[in-house]
């Protein structure tokens, strides 16, 4: 290997993840329970942006660990609740979202993560829409 590839491999492994573009970002989610009068736009944050990640065609020079497909995630988060008006008595009326504080590029967590790729879903009401700012 020449020194020029070597060098190419370290630099990239370690100031990989400083390249990378991942922050909170604006988000308005809809919400409504068919049981309730309204829909709920919330505001919110979620994780959005680039992560940088390595070639997988290089797999037989480099150690496993090094072929990681980092996705930007949350690094910290809370959660935050929201009434939806014009619902029944019968019916609960919250809606608890996570707020994005801060994000990371890493490994994506099932947990709270969908980590695939999902084909495009519209995010709109479907009945009269009230706006919550918190």
């Amino acid at each position: 290997m020449s020194p020029f590839f070597v060098m190419s491999l370290l630099f990239g492994l370690i100031f990989g993840q400083a390249a990378s573009l991942c922050a909170p970002s604006e988000y308005t989610i809809h919400v409504e329970k068919q049981e309730c009068a309204y829909c709920l736009a919330i505001n919110t944050t979620i994780c959005a942006g680039f992560c940088m990640t390595r070639d997988s065609n290089g797999k037989k020079l480099l150690l496993k660990s090094a072929l990681s497909q980092n996705v930007c995630t949350y690094k910290e988060m809370l959660y935050r609740t929201a009434l939806i008006p014009g619902c029944p008595l019968h019916t609960i009326p919250y809606y608890s979202y996570p707020v994005a504080v801060s994000c990371k590029c890493g490994k994506c967590n099932t947990d709270y993560s969908d980590c695939v790729r999902e084909r495009v879903r519209t995010n709109y009401c479907t009945k009269p829409q009230k706006l919550c700012n918190l």
